[in-house]
């Protein structure tokens, strides 16, 4: 992926794919450039050489390396975090897609597409609007509601039918497994297929995303 990236969206894409929060690697960089070296989570960082107006990094796990390149020394003295900026690109956005959809992987509401699916998920029940009775295809009725979660870096609705709607509460936090995402009326959702999951991991009320 490097050779068709920017220096920005190839350090996003080693964020997800050794699940790193971009702030946290972004910072980890810049400590290793002033320090010579940091860790991010299981990641070492190591500052090899300065040449001129850019910096050579290598990054490694345990004994195996992720990556050694050049970074611009510009890069680094960005006041808003480039890295983050550009999980938001198409290139991106399409490997996330590609990736959930090869398996089951935890994601947090910001990365959510529409497409994507066997989507994991952690998030807090904000709210579970008053359910309404539709006939289905099936030639039944059924009841329904998108219910609001929210996790620290945004918001959703997430579709409920039936006993899944009495299965939470709101300020839940919930463990949602094996979902897709997609668009409905203009909106953005996700959707528990017949081989998804929904579970409670704490009644209590959180501060996840206050």
């Amino acid at each position: 992926m490097r050779n068709k990236s920017t220096i920005g969206e190839y350090l996003a894409f080693l964020s997800i794919k050794y699940e790193v929060d971009p702030d946290q690697l972004f910072q980890a960089l810049i400590s290793a450039w002033e320090n010579r070296m940091s860790k991010c989570e299981n990641l070492l960082i190591a500052c090899r050489k300065k040449i001129r107006d850019k910096t050579i990094f290598l990054i490694t796990r345990g004994h195996k390396v992720v990556a050694q390149f050049p970074i611009p020394n510009n890069f680094l003295l960005e006041e808003t975090n480039p890295i983050a900026r550009s999980r938001n690109t198409d290139l991106i956005q399409r490997y996330l897609v590609k990736k959930t959809n090869r398996g089951p992987r935890s994601l947090h509401i910001a990365d959510l597409r529409s497409g994507m699916k066997r989507i994991n998920l952690r998030a807090e029940v904000l709210e579970i609007p008053k359910p309404k009775s539709v006939f289905t295809r099936f030639g039944n009725y059924a009841a329904v509601t998108n219910a609001l979660i929210a996790d620290e870096t945004g918001d959703i609705k997430l579709c409920l039918w039936n006993e899944q709607i009495s299965s939470i509460s709101e300020g839940d936090i919930i463990q949602i497994e094996n979902a897709r995402a997609s668009i409905f009326r203009g909106e953005q959702q996700l959707r528990i297929g017949r081989n998804g999951k929904l579970s409670v991991i704490e009644n209590t009320e959180s501060n996840i995303c206050r």
